[in-house]
Order: structure tokens, then sequence, then C-alpha cells
């Protein structure tokens, strides 16, 4: 009977010591991971990116490299994709899911003095919860007559189109073509709308001068967005 060595242990061979020359891959070095954070933040905030500012925002030399990044995004189960240009949004699960509408910036209104109304179309916003059949609007505010109620220069109100509101509301209203964001009163048979701020008075329309575009429900303020 002739004796066998049994064959020595094969032992896996050590990881390759780390190179000084090559540092670590951290997210602020991926693209990838830079492109989610950057349209992470800006879902969260309500603000749908363009595939534009994505590149923008990453540097990227070209729209189709932020595109390919954002697809490959949408098949790891990061994001979501919707026709449109702003399509992409964040992942919910069905039990979890709210709806999400898309809501004109209609120019500024003014949080002061009165001023000419804007209907120049500035952008979208994304109102998430909105009812269907909800008719909403966004303003830029201008003024701080409303400084007191939290609405500040540069904020975004969210309107809900409505003809009519309750004494107490935040309304946006035309006084004879003009606009403005004020808090409505009402004595008596005499409807006025009240600023915010104790530098600004009253303004008490005339009859047949007012109308209700609506009612703010919402207020929205992004960093740098601040203009009087």
């Amino acid at each position: 009977m002739t004796y066998r060595r049994p064959p020595a242990p094969i032992t896996p061979e050590p990881a390759p010591a780390p190179r000084p020359d090559l540092p670590e891959r951290t997210p602020e070095d991926d693209p990838r991971a830079r492109v989610y954070a950057f349209v992470h933040e800006r879902l969260q905030g309500g603000r749908p990116p363009s595939l534009r500012e994505v590149q923008t925002a990453v540097g990227f030399r070209s729209v189709e490299s932020a595109r390919l990044h954002l697809d490959a995004l949408v098949r790891q189960g990061k994001l979501e994709k919707r026709p449109g240009a702003r399509g992409y949004q964040l992942p919910a699960t069905e039990d979890t899911r709210r709806p999400v509408k898309l809501v004109p910036v209609l120019g500024r209104v003014q949080a002061g003095a009165l001023t000419t109304a804007v209907e120049d179309r500035e952008g979208e916003l994304a109102v998430v919860g909105a009812r269907a059949d909800d008719e909403l609007f966004a303003l830029r505010v201008r003024g701080e007559s409303m400084t007191g109620a939290g609405i500040l220069p540069g904020d975004f109100v969210i309107v809900r189109r409505q003809a009519v509101a309750e004494a107490g509301d935040i309304v946006v209203a035309l006084v004879d073509e003009e606009a403005t964001v004020k808090r409505l009163v009402k004595r008596g048979r005499r409807t006025e709308l009240h600023a915010e701020h104790p530098a600004f008075p009253p303004i008490v329309p005339a009859p047949g001068t007012l109308t209700l575009l609506g009612k703010v429900i919402e207020v929205r303020r992004y960093f740098g967005s601040r203009n009087t």
C-alpha cells in the first residue's frame, strides 16, 4: 500500500493593496450618482428637471449623455419615466402613490401695491396630491406686504382657481384689472383686502371692481429665488 500525501489546501490570493495613485471611487466621482442626487433633490422639491438642466448640473458635454444615465436609473428602478419633457419622477408603491399635477407658472403677482396682472407663462411646478378636478396655477410673489403670513418676495404661491372664498383666506384678486395677493376680510357687505405687514394699508375696492382669481393653497420657496 502506497501512502499519498493529501494535496495542500488552496489559499485564496489576497486582494491587491490599493494604489495610492488611484484613489477609491466615491459617489461624487460617479456621474450617475451625481445625476441621481440632482434629479432626486429637484423632484423632492417639486421641480422636475429637463434633460438640459441635468446636462448642465452634472457637466456633460451632450444632452444624450444625460439621457443615457437617466434611462439607466429607470432600468435600475430608481426613477420612473412618464411622457413629457420633464417626465422623470421618483418611484412609489401603489399604496403610497399620490397624483402629481404640473401647474403653470403665470408670471408674477404683487404682495404690496397693486400691479398690472401678468399672464405670461414662465414654466411649471409639480404639485403632489392635487385633486383631478382642481384648476391650479402658480405665481411668483413680488413685494413684502404678506411677510407676516410667511409669504416672502420671490416665493411661489400655488392658487386654486375659484370665484368665491371665505373670510380669512389668502387670495389672489383683481382690482380694476390689477392683481394682488392679500387676506380676504369681510365687514358686513363690504369686502376688503388686508396685508400682513403694518406698512401697507387695507385695500377697499369700490363695488363691482373686485374679482377673485383664486385661493392660495400652498407657498413654495427655493434657495436663490428671492427677487423683489
